[in-house]
């Protein structure tokens, strides 16, 4: 099946040609791996001095439960950052999705799995290491919303962050660190690490055990999603299955969570 000029844009031999041009660099997929956590603190910080102007006793706290909100925040930053990352090296941004021609059904069918693995590798996360951390279910990383805060945690965050975060890691960094390093596992091992510490800032509390379940419980995750990524090199269906499991997982958490504390 040939491949559509999307697909050959994002390929490993067009990011090798760009690499031999001087268009890539180390410093650029490392940097962005990051970015999302230094973003979501910042975002945080923004949304406790909020709080802090109000004179609210405890800002920065105040400010955790609206990581659903003030995620899009960190989203443009990413998006901003890859559409200069993508220019730089003469693409665009839609090009790191890797389009291809292949059949509907096929991907109707490879997005439905990616849905069930999405579902498997969150819980798995959740049940292996939330009782070895904390002996128990660990607290949810939501908290009570109002109304209109809910609806677009629900209606639009997942859907920005979900099209975001893939592009991000596995999307840009990814098949870039695989070619600077030459080895798919170096790249793994970084996006997943940085992958798994954003997690550590949504929302972010200086408390050992919530960064540690954080970052251990999207291990599965920031793992198994590269090396399945580099079976199959098509981005578009992680994208949907991933805006999918997180509108769904948000909707039921938000407001079954608003529902018992209102």
């Amino acid at each position: 099946m040939e491949e559509s000029l999307h697909t050959i844009l994002n390929s490993k031999a067009k990011i090798q040609e760009r690499l031999q041009s001087g268009k890539i660099n180390w410093m650029w997929p490392i940097l962005i791996v990051f970015a999302r956590f230094i973003f979501a603190f910042i975002a945080q910080a923004l949304v406790a001095g909020i709080y802090m102007i109000q004179n609210h006793s405890a800002p920065w706290q105040a400010a955790a439960p609206w990581w659903v909100v003030y995620g899009t925040l960190i989203d443009v930053g990413c998006l901003v950052l890859l559409w200069r990352l993508a220019k730089r090296e003469g693409i665009s941004v839609k090009d790191l999705i890797s389009l291809e021609n292949h059949r509907i059904a096929q991907s109707v069918y490879q997005c439905l799995g990616f849905i069930v693995l999405f579902i498997v590798l969150f819980m798995a996360g959740g049940m292996i290491f939330g009782p070895l951390i904390y002996g128990t279910e660990p607290p949810a990383p939501y908290g009570v919303l109002p109304l209109w805060g809910a609806l677009f945690s629900v209606l639009v965050w997942p859907f920005v962050w979900g099209i975001t975060e893939q592009l991000t890691y596995m999307g840009y960094a990814l098949p870039r660190i695989e070619v600077l390093s030459k080895r798919a596992w170096i790249a793994i091992l970084i996006v997943g690490f940085g992958w798994c510490l954003q997690h550590i800032a949504l929302p972010f509390a200086l408390d050992w055990q919530w960064m540690a379940y954080r970052f251990a419980s999207t291990l599965p995750i920031a793992v198994v999603l590269p090396i399945v990524y580099f079976r199959t090199r098509r981005l578009l269906p992680f994208i949907v299955a991933h805006c999918i499991v997180d509108a769904g997982g948000t909707f039921a958490l938000v407001f079954c969570y608003r529902q018992c504390n209102s």
